[in-house]
């Protein structure tokens, strides 16, 4: 198998997005396909899990079919099949990782099982050429919020994890508690930008302390406050509460350049990561320490195909005779990139 000729398909269906894309090993996005469940959920919220692992079993097989159609490629003219084995709400990932199976079974493809995190871990990658290893990640979504050393395809050592919520809860609960709808994130962002940050006073969790982690449970609850209060304009809650989390990131990873640094690059992956503000203030860190910034484009912030076949591109050129992951592997609601990593008080455990 030619590290050059090879196309991987990927599939993404660990949470609300139904995400399927074809790849190759010279960056090359061949054609993907992303269906948002956003008005299926948005009546509760939040994401349901049997409402999402239903739709991908709506939609999958059709995105697959539409996306080969898209390339003018038939299956067999794809080297693997990548799928997310996890961690995710674990209906929607059997869906997409039993379809891989199947592809990969009647192809006679290596299926490749790859770690959502991963996925976004190595996208900036799939962006930046001239990204290499290693470099400080900052993964932050709605289910995550890390700080990583990646040092390699498959080497990750985690320096700081959430001891509670992820970030992107946080603006998700946010956007619910201000009537913003769903999703959260950019609708806070939205509203954000009207606001003045310095008008509610909102507790930055952990700044300062010694543990190198991340809190957002009391700065939501904080919010929460603020808005029953009646004292506050919505966007100058939403304002503060971003200012708030940018300035928990930028401590956080201050602490982890002095422990565990230099690196050569500081890069940014997950949701948030589509954040402007989030970015920019990334961006200014990464310039005090005399390191490079790299940060996905929005397409590949949220979750996609993509990331996950290029992924598995990644993973066929760190072993080029690689004959797949087996076709028993199981789905996995949880599945750390740095298994040695200490457990954590509080919820860390989703890490």
């Amino acid at each position: 198998m030619g590290a050059d000729a090879t196309i991987v398909l990927g599939i993404e269906s660990s949470c609300d997005e139904t995400a399927v894309a074809l790849v190759t090993a010279d960056r090359r996005i061949l054609a993907e396909r992303i269906a948002s469940q956003d008005a299926e959920h948005a009546p509760y919220g939040g994401v349901v899990p049997e409402i999402a692992a239903r739709a991908h079993a709506e939609r999958l097989a059709p995105m697959i079919e539409a996306v080969l159609g898209d390339a003018g490629m038939a299956l067999d003219e794809v080297d693997a099949i990548a799928a997310t084995a996890g961690p995710g709400l674990i209906g929607g990932v059997m869906v997409g990782l039993v379809s891989g199976k199947a592809l990969a079974m009647a192809a006679d493809k290596p299926l490749i099982a790859v770690n959502h995190l991963e996925g976004h871990a190595l996208s900036p990658r799939l962006a930046d050429e001239a990204l290499g290893f290693p470099y400080l990640l900052l993964l932050v979504s709605g289910g995550h919020c890390q700080i990583l050393a990646v040092e390699g395809v498959g080497e990750y050592r985690r320096l700081a994890t959430t001891i509670d919520d992820a970030l992107g809860e946080a603006f998700d609960k946010t956007a619910k508690i201000l009537a913003l709808g769903y999703p959260g994130g950019p609708a806070v962002e939205k509203l954000a930008r009207e606001g003045d940050a310095k008008a509610v006073p909102l507790p930055r969790p952990l700044k300062g302390s010694k543990e190198p982690h991340f809190s957002f449970a009391g700065l939501k609850s904080a919010v929460l406050r603020a808005h029953e209060s009646g004292e506050h304009k919505p966007e100058d809650i939403a304002a503060s509460f971003q200012q708030a989390a940018v300035d928990c990131l930028t401590d956080r990873l201050e602490k982890a350049l002095r422990e565990a640094g230099p690196f050569p690059a500081l890069v940014v992956a997950g949701g948030v990561a589509a954040n402007q503000t989030v970015r920019g203030a990334l961006e200014a860190l990464a310039a005090r320490h005399d390191m490079r910034f790299t940060a996905p484009p929005l397409s590949l912030c949220t979750d996609n195909g993509a990331m996950i076949a290029w992924a598995g591109c990644e993973r066929l050129a760190l072993e080029p005779e690689f004959a797949g992951d087996p076709l028993d592997f199981k789905a996995r609601p949880r599945w750390p990139l740095d298994p040695q990593a200490e457990a954590v008080r509080g919820a860390g455990v989703k890490a």
